[in-house]
């Protein structure tokens, strides 16, 4: 599949934290049969590189969301800096990050793990490895996190997800879930199928670091508290931190600092 990459812009930011070196943050498009309209992506990565590369993360925004959201609630030039993280921000397209069995356009798991991914190695100084590499979102990028990682554990050593959409079948008429999956009454084994929750089995099998959060007052709370039910159930170790909050930006600026520790212990860059 031919990619076209096109670099849009380029930015040398300053850092928010002591001395750290300065990161850059580039918005680049990718254009692909894969998907119904060329993605734009928001990459920062350090000035100061190791020689053996940097991990990448891959920041997955929520349904209404693009490239711009995580950029807009969070200094990504300075985590790039402090963490020597890649930090890739794409945009979901509403997708959910599924390959969408009811519209053929739509495939944003293949165009991620088959097309992104190799892009951002050929373009930025990553460790392509599967151990430098993680993937967490919000909401609706919280759901297409798991869903990416476990279904990809080739590609994905750590997963997270900030309020996420972890179980979708109590939510049929939202998010343009049923236009990418079909109405959920007519089509519950695609549903079935689609839904993170119901592939713990799959989890198990992926052997990744997992971490996941949900404010207590987050319409996604209870289904947040039956993944970790069923992780406990299965022995999957992870992490799952709660407190107050809800389904908004302000939690979230909040929240992925953990996510931000935990994968940086992972990656051996952090203790």
């Amino acid at each position: 599949m031919r990619l076209l990459l096109v670099m849009v812009a380029a930015l040398t930011s300053p850092i928010i934290r002591g001395a750290a070196p300065a990161a850059t943050v580039d918005t680049i498009t990718i254009s692909s049969a894969l998907l119904p309209q060329p993605m734009k992506i928001t990459v920062a990565a350090p000035c100061e590189v190791p020689a053996e590369g940097c991990p990448t993360l891959y920041l997955l925004n929520g349904h209404g969301g693009d490239y711009r959201n995580w950029p807009k609630i969070l200094p990504v030039d300075s985590i790039a800096a402090h963490y020597g993280m890649v930090i890739v921000c794409p945009s979901g397209m509403n997708s959910w990050y599924w390959d969408s069995p009811a519209d053929s356009t739509m495939r944003m798991e293949s165009f991620i793990t088959n097309e992104l991914v190799a892009a951002i190695d050929s373009l930025y100084p990553t460790r392509p490895q599967r151990e430098y590499r993680a993937v967490t979102g919000l909401s609706m990028g919280g759901h297409g996190a798991l869903w990416l990682a476990l279904n990809h554990p080739d590609l994905f050593g750590s997963a997270g997800s900030t309020s996420g959409g972890v179980d979708i079948r109590p939510f049929p008429k939202s998010w343009n879930m049923a236009r990418y999956l079909g109405e959920r009454d007519e089509n519950p084994e695609v549903w079935n199928n689609h839904t993170v929750t119901n592939f713990v089995d799959k989890l198990a099998a992926a052997n990744l670091n997992i971490i996941i959060d949900c404010g207590y007052d987050d319409f996604f709370y209870e289904v947040n508290c039956e993944l970790d039910r069923k992780l406990n159930e299965a022995k999957i170790p992870h992490a799952f931190i709660t407190g107050p909050g809800g389904h908004t930006f302000a939690y979230w600026q909040k929240s992925i600092y953990p996510q931000l520790d935990f994968f940086a212990r992972k990656f051996g860059i952090m203790k």
